[in-house]
């Protein structure tokens, strides 16, 4: 996250974050917005309320408790906002093999294409973000978080 928030500033973009109070100390300095949440249940609900679009990149058990809650609501209808997971060197296939897995048994109730999209390149998630989300500084462009 870091070397991606930092390639972005250098490119001109602003960089918005959400951290926990336990972690404070250890957040962006240079950040455009940093938002203290009292815990990482209120930092999963901010992260779904501010962002028109989630991207899950490569992380450790944290990432896959964020994304696993985000699709949850997603799959009983508490949003419908894009979810693209970033599959770097096929980082997410098991993730993905299990997501099958549950569909084929009946435990989605949405086609895992609507609730979840894998993409294999930073390129592929760009253009899937693409349909949703207008330019930064197009009427109605949001912000990604």
């Amino acid at each position: 996250m870091g070397e991606m928030a930092s390639a972005a500033q250098d490119a001109g973009g602003r960089i918005w974050g959400v951290s926990v109070e336990f972690l404070k100390e250890k957040v962006r300095k240079n950040a455009d917005e940093m938002i203290i949440a009292k815990d990482l249940g209120e930092r999963k609900a901010l992260l779904l309320s501010l962002a028109d679009v989630l991207v899950l990149m490569v992380g450790g058990i944290g990432t896959l408790d964020e994304v696993t809650e985000i699709l949850e609501h997603k799959k009983h209808g508490h949003h419908n906002k894009p979810v693209v997971a970033l599959n770097t060197e096929r980082f997410y296939d098991g993730l993905q093999l299990q997501l099958k897995q549950m569909e084929q048994d009946g435990f989605l109730t949405m086609p895992l294409e609507e609730l979840v999209h894998f993409a294999d390149s930073p390129q592929a998630v760009m253009e899937y973000i693409g349909k949703f989300v207008k330019p930064a500084g197009a009427a109605g462009a949001g912000k990604l978080i």
